[in-house]
């Protein structure tokens, strides 16, 4: 089993003292960023006084910055070598942007305090891996948001990403299909024609293994077994199967930072907050992974 090593909590001291009582769990000490991390430190982040009002489950303007100084707090002790790589739990979306925060989530955020650099979201689940070549857009979008450019970029992230962090020296990268059939030579739309082709010819002039575009209702019973990374060109498109597989143990991973972030595969589940019955099962194979990954990373 994986050796987690050293965990800091990123949390608002007070309300993580109160979880931790509630659980019956000691809270951890407080780390000063000085001394040597010790197994499990505690990195308090604040947003004011507590709301007279505030209640387990309610997204407000409050718990927005509170999840904003964390997600903030982590990144920068990561950029600075401070700890290896950080997972986050989820984040509610409507309390970023009640606090002011315009990023739907994580990973924009996440590609902000980085420097704004490109970024990537795979999604693991054993052995199958899954980048996404577009993310939170309607579906309706997608056929115009998707680029060759954009595709390539999608690749290469993922091929940098399976080398630096999961050993994989020449990742054999799989790249499925727009339209039903992969678009039947264009019976069914051009898209692959047009931008899926273009992606994977420049792919392979330099000398990268991959290979499609191929139907994604026959894919991943048929041929995932036979690759280390797949390009879904839409969120669900590579999510169903991911979340069916998994069984929920899937981790999400951001490929392009300058460190490793891994997060869960689920939403907060408000409708179970302080009731003691959510699982943490995605939770821990993030950090499973996490200490995997960046034992094996640059």
């Amino acid at each position: 089993m994986t050796q987690l090593g050293s965990i800091l909590v990123v949390a608002e001291p007070v309300l993580f003292a109160r979880a931790c009582r509630a659980a019956g769990l000691d809270s951890p000490p407080v780390w000063n960023g000085a001394t040597p991390l010790p197994e499990l430190a505690l990195l308090p982040v604040h947003a004011g006084a507590i709301p007279e009002d505030f209640a387990l489950g309610q997204p407000s303007a409050f718990t927005g910055a509170i999840a904003a100084q964390a997600v903030r707090a982590a990144a920068s002790a990561a950029l600075e070598g401070q700890v290896d790589a950080i997972v986050t739990a989820p984040l509610a979306k409507s309390a970023l942007a009640a606090a002011g925060v315009s990023h739907p989530g994580h990973t924009e955020f996440l590609s902000e305090l980085a420097g704004r650099v490109p970024v990537v979201m795979m999604f693991v689940a054993g052995s199958l891996r899954v980048s996404l070549a577009t993310v939170h857009i309607a579906l309706a979008d997608v056929p115009r948001t998707l680029t060759a450019e954009g595709v390539f970029r999608t690749m290469r992230l993922t091929r940098e990403g399976l080398q630096k962090y999961a050993g994989e020296r020449n990742p054999r990268l799989a790249l499925l299909g727009l339209n039903p059939h992969a678009g039947e030579d264009g019976m069914f739309g051009n898209e692959e024609k047009e931008i899926l082709r273009p992606a994977m010819a420049e792919a392979h002039a330099k000398g990268w293994s991959v290979e499609g575009p191929f139907p994604a209702d026959s894919f991943f019973f048929r041929r995932a077994a036979d690759f280390q990374g797949v390009i879904a060109l839409y969120h669900d498109q590579g999510l169903i199967p991911v979340k069916l597989l998994s069984r929920g143990l899937a981790v999400n991973v951001t490929l392009g930072l300058p460190f490793l972030r891994t997060s869960v595969d689920h939403g907060t589940a408000f409708d179970l907050a302080g009731k003691g019955t959510a699982s943490a099962d995605s939770l821990v194979e993030a950090a499973r992974l996490a200490s995997e990954w960046c034992g094996r990373g640059a």
